[in-house]
């Protein structure tokens, strides 16, 4: 007599839908994650401005209360919309840009209470911004379409500046706007559509550019028409310098050229090219220019004339960093304010480094970095070569202005006098900046949409769990 064997049961799973037709379903693993995030950065946040606040004044103050609420609310604000609209985007990005909104809120705070009120505003608006931009750019495809209106919208915000009567001076660069009583820099949102624009034109010329098609002798050579880019690019880049008088946007956005180039390409001759047009550009430019000569001077020798502004600022904020050592001062108990010109803006990282040390200085780097390597994974793992691009080069933005202004503070660089992203005082870069994560964040929920149905597509029937639901 022949033994059969019976086949198992299979295992009952709870069914993840919703009990109830119309309700949602419940949150993802990588937003859960995310809350708890959020939550630890905010109650971090609002640790730091107490102690600075015992620091400073010797008593703990009196609206502690409402300062929790509005950072717990506008992180709870944020955190719901990617629940609705983007639930399987990386967890540790908004967390992170949140974190460094609350130190430099703190540091501000600290020295220039009325701008703190201010950028709490600023800071309402970016979360808004960045609700409004997942609302509105459900597919990041869709910005592909608009490749030559987006340059054009961008061209019209650079040269808003140089408008009489509505462009404004400050410090000696134009790159402000005043409309209906509202200051801002257009120049912090047209870096994100020249990014959109040098995504889809790259994307689009791919192969022209990286695969050798034209013979020069008897060798084969990439066709150099498709690099005329590159040098409207580079001339830009010098206009910028000339008619604005800023070094920082210039160096920004020709870094967001070349790098997005080198990662389409995977060419280094590109890398070399593009350098050595832009240290021939900055050479020439730092002699027909006032403003980049005074800062490659201060540059190369601080001390030699201490009258001005940026060289006392320099100096100044290396005796604050020397005083902070490794663990700092402590909050509230420095005096870098007190000497450091434009302390909440070009020097925060000073104040920072004087109040909280090298380990303080160190975590904000350190915050920069995760916020770069979690940009990178998302451009991996992006959809399509244009998605992969855009977030290639909201990354080189974000990283590069942060290593821009962190090395011109340690004089590793000019200082450009460009923003510490989500740290320093400054609406507008402020709201660029949440609109950028916002980006990103859309970008990284259809690459791991896409995977995910990559993986349910080519997966066997038998292979797939029984799913019973349970009512």
């Amino acid at each position: 007599m022949v033994q059969t064997q019976s086949r198992p049961t299979p295992k009952r799973v709870r069914s993840r839908a919703p009990r109830f037709p119309g309700w949602p379903p419940g949150p993802k693993p990588r937003r859960r994650t995310e809350l708890g995030l959020l939550v630890f950065g905010s109650l971090i946040t609002v640790a730091l401005y107490v102690i600075a606040e015992l620091g400073a004044k010797s008593k703990i103050p009196e609206h502690i209360g409402p300062i929790l609420g509005v950072v717990l609310g506008l992180s709870l604000v944020a955190h719901l919309a990617n629940r609705w609209l983007v639930p399987e985007a990386n967890p540790i990005v908004l967390p992170i840009a949140a974190m460094l909104n609350g130190i430099g809120y703190v540091v501000i705070a600290r020295w220039d209470p009325p701008y703190a009120k201010a950028q709490a505003g600023w800071a309402a608006f970016g979360v808004v911004a960045y609700v409004l931009t997942l609302l509105v750019l459900r597919r990041s495809r869709d910005l592909d379409r608009y490749r030559y209106l987006l340059l054009m919208l961008a061209g019209i915000l650079m040269l808003a500046p140089l408008i009489p009567h509505v462009g404004r001076n400050v410090n000696g660069a134009r790159l402000w706007v005043r409309v209906i009583g509202v200051q801002f820099q257009p120049v912090e949102l047209a870096k994100l559509l020249l990014c959109i624009f040098f995504a889809s034109y790259f994307a689009e010329k791919k192969e022209m550019l990286s695969i050798p098609t034209r013979r020069l002798g008897n060798r084969l050579v990439v066709d150099p028409a498709p690099l005329v880019p590159i040098l409207i690019a580079w001339g830009l880049s010098m206009l910028v310098i000339g008619l604005e008088n800023d070094l920082g946007f210039a160096l920004l956005i020709f870094a967001l050229f070349i790098g997005m180039l080198w990662v389409t390409t995977g060419r280094a001759g590109y890398l070399v090219l593009g350098l050595s047009l832009f240290v021939v550009g900055a050479v020439v430019a730092s002699h027909l220019f006032a403003q980049v000569h005074q800062r490659v001077t201060i540059w190369l020798d601080p001390w030699h004339n201490l009258s001005l502004l940026g060289a006392g600022q320099l100096t100044q904020a290396w005796y604050s960093l020397a005083s902070g050592g490794l663990g700092g001062t402590g909050l509230g108990l420095g005096v870098s304010g007190h000497y450091v010109p434009y302390i909440t803006s070009d020097m925060i990282f000073a104040a920072i480094g004087e109040e909280m040390g090298l380990i303080g200085a160190g975590a904000v780097v350190i915050a920069f970095l995760l916020l770069v390597g979690a940009g990178l994974q998302i451009a991996q793992r992006a959809r399509s070569d244009f998605s992969r691009l855009v977030a290639t080069g909201l990354t080189v933005i974000i990283g590069f202005q942060a290593f821009f202004i962190m090395a011109g503070v340690l004089r590793l660089l000019p200082l450009t006098g460009i923003t510490l992203p989500f740290v320093a005082y400054g609406g507008s870069s402020l709201i660029a900046n949440y609109v950028l994560i916002a980006m990103l964040l859309r970008i990284s929920d259809e690459g791991v949409s896409t995977a995910q149905e990559k993986i349910s597509g080519i997966a066997q029937p038998g292979e797939k769990a029984f799913v019973v639901a349970n009512n």
